[in-house]
C-alpha cells in the first residue's frame, strides 16, 4: 500500500517540534525516541507498518489544542489514534507525523439519567461507558467486538456498530455532541445534550470523517434502558447459502431482533478449539436474540422459530437460562482471537443489502477457490455488515498482495449488488484506493471540498480515506 513519503524539511526540524511540544505537555507525555514510537508504528491491520516521528498522549481538551496549534504552526501532519484497534489502517502513521494518542482521555464527565445522557472524554473505552450506568440500570449500546479495548474516539471516526446494531443503530445513531479541536487549534462545540441541534447536520458530518475534520477529545452519548430480558438462539444449517436465504426472510417478516450473527465452518472450528462453546459441526450458523418481556420474547422467538424450520435447520438451541446464553455468544465474541491463533488473516468490512446474502456468500466462496486463499465468514447478518477473514501466509512471498487482490474483488462485489465499501471499519487505507469504484469524481470533490474548510493544509490524518494522487494534489493546492 502505497504512503507519501516523508518532508525533509519536517523531519530536520524534528528537535525543534519535540522542544515546543514539551513546552505545553508533560515529558512523559511526549515521547520520541525511535525504539519507544514504534509502539505507534501501526494499529489493528498489522500489514503495515510506519514509525511516527512524535506521540503526544494529552490528558485534556487544551493540551490537544496546544499540540495541534504547534503542528499546525510548523506544517506538522497529525494522525489521531484512540486504542489502536483500527481493522483498516486508519491510524497508520507517516515517518513526518506526529501521533496525539487519547488513552490519557478516559474521565466521565457527566452523567444525567433524567434525559439519558453521558459525557465521557473520548479516549474511555467502549464497554467502560456502560459499565458506568449499568447499576443505574442503564447500558450504551453500540458495542463493537473489539469493545473491551477499543475507544469512543476511534468509534466516533469509524462509525463503529456492533453485534446490537440492528436494533439500536450504529455510533451516530447514539451520538449526541461532541467537543472537538480543529487543526489550528480552535476548540468547538458540535451538538449537546439534546435530541437535535438546529441548522446543518455537522454531527452527521463529522461521525465517520475518519480524524479527517479534527480531534473529538468528548462525546455527549446516548444511554438506554436496560431491557427486562433477553434470549438468543442458535440456529445451525448445512450450507451459507440456505443460512444467509433465512436471515433475508426473517427480515422481511418485519421481526426486528437486536442482533442476527453470522458464521461459517471455518469460523465454527476456530472458536470451538478456542473457547468450546459447544457449537455444532455445520457449515453455518446463525446466532438470533431478541429481547424485552418474557411475552415479547415468545411471540417473537416463534415467528423466528417457524422461519427458520423452513430453510431445514440442522441444529435449532433456544437459550433457557443465562448461563446458557453466555455459551451461544462466547464464540462469536471470540471469533476474531480464534482465526488469529491458527493463521495471519485480514478482516474484511463491506456492506450489502440483506437479501443479497445468499448470492455473495456463494461467489465469496467461488472467488475463494480462484484466489487459492481461504475465507471465513463471521458477521452482523440482520444489517448485512460483512466481515470476511482472508487466510493467507504473511511468511510466504507474494501472499499478502494476492490477499489484497481478493479482498478488493469481495469490496467491489459489494457495491455492485447495491452496497458499500465499509460499514464500521472505516476507509483508512485499506479501502482508499476503492473508493472510485463508489464515488464518481465529483462524489470524491464535493467531499474534500469539506475537507478544505475544517483542515485547508491538508494535516490531519494524511494518505487515509482519499485516493492518494488526489489527496497529494489538494494538499498541494493548500500549500
Amino acid at each position: 500500500m502505497e504512503m507519501p513519503q516523508p518532508n525533509p524539511a519536517i523531519l530536520s526540524r524534528k528537535a525543534e517540534l519535540v522542544s515546543r511540544l514539551q513546552e505545553v505537555m508533560p515529558h512523559d507525555a511526549v515521547i520520541s525516541d525511535p525504539s519507544e514510537t514504534r509502539v505507534y508504528e501501526c494499529d489493528a491491520l498489522t500489514a503495515y507498518r510506519c514509525a511516527p516521528l512524535a506521540a503526544v498522549l494529552p490528558s485534556s481538551t487544551q493540551e490537544v489544542s496546544d499540540v495541534l496549534r504547534i503542528c499546525h504552526e510548523m506544517g506538522v501532519p497529525v494522525v489521531p489514534r484512540g486504542s489502536g484497534t483500527s481493522l483498516a489502517g486508519g491510524a497508520l502513521p507517516t515517518a513526518d507525523s506526529v501521533i496525539i494518542g487519547v488513552a490519557r482521555l478516559n474521565e466521565v464527565i457527566e452523567t444525567d439519567y433524567e434525559n439519558r445522557f453521558i459525557r465521557v472524554q473520548t479516549g474511555r473505552t467502549n464497554l467502560s461507558v456502560t459499565g458506568a450506568v449499568e447499576e443505574q440500570g442503564f447500558f450504551y449500546a453500540p458495542d463493537p467486538s473489539s469493545q473491551l479495548a477499543c475507544a469512543i474516539a476511534g468509534n466516533i471516526a469509524m462509525n463503529s456498530g456492533g453485534a446490537h446494531c440492528l436494533k439500536y443503530g450504529v455510533t451516530t445513531n447514539n451520538l449526541m455532541g461532541v467537543t472537538m479541536v480543529l487543526m489550528d487549534g480552535t476548540i468547538t462545540e458540535i451538538g449537546g445534550a439534546y435530541l437535535d441541534a438546529e441548522g446543518l447536520d455537522l454531527l452527521g458530518l463529522i461521525c465517520g470523517s475518519e480524524g479527517q475534520l479534527g480531534v473529538v477529545t468528548e462525546a455527549t452519548l446516548r444511554i438506554l434502558r436496560k431491557p427486562e430480558g433477553a434470549r438468543p438462539v442458535l440456529i445451525g444449517f448445512d450450507s451459507n447459502e440456505v443460512a444467509g436465504a433465512c436471515v433475508s426472510d426473517i427480515i422481511k417478516a418485519g421481526v426486528l431482533p437486536v442482533a442476527i450473527e453470522f458464521m461459517d465452518r471455518p469460523c465454527i472450528r476456530a472458536t470451538e478449539a478456542f473457547a468450546h462453546a459447544g457449537y455444532p459441526d455445520c457449515e453455518a450458523l446463525l446466532i438470533v436474540e431478541v429481547e424485552g418481556s418474557e411475552a415479547e420474547i415468545d411471540e417473537q422467538l416463534e415467528i423466528i422459530l417457524e422461519i427458520a424450520r423452513r430453510h431445514d435447520p440442522v441444529e435449532l438451541r433456544e437459550s433457557k437460562s443465562a448461563d446458557e446464553s453466555a455459551k451461544i455468544w462466547l464464540g462469536r465474541k471470540s471469533a476474531f482471537g480464534a482465526m488469529g491463533q491458527i493463521n495471519d488473516y485480514m478482516c474484511l468490512d463491506g456492506t450489502i443489502p440483506v437479501s443479497q446474502l445468499p448470492h455473495v456468500l456463494k461467489r465469496i466462496g467461488e472467488m475463494s477457490k480462484e484466489y487459492g486463499l481461504g475465507v471465513g465468514n463471521v458477521f452482523h447478518a440482520g444489517d448485512g455488515n460483512m466481515h470476511p477473514l482472508i487466510l493467507f501466509d504473511a511468511n510466504k512471498p507474494g501472499d499478502l498482495e494476492l490477499c489484497e487482490a481478493f479482498g478488493a474483488d469481495i469490496l467491489k462485489l459489494c457495491v455492485e449488488v447495491g452496497g458499500c465499501l465499509t460499514g464500521e471499519h472505516g476507509v483508512g487505507i485499506e479501502k482508499r484506493d476503492l473508493m472510485v469504484h463508489q464515488y464518481a469524481p465529483d462524489d470524491l470533490d464535493i467531499q474534500m471540498a469539506v475537507k478544505d474548510v475544517f483542515d485547508p493544509k491538508w494535516l490531519l490524518n494524511p494518505a487515509k480515506v482519499f485516493p492518494l494522487q488526489a489527496s497529494d494534489t489538494r494538499r498541494e493546492q493548500a500549500a
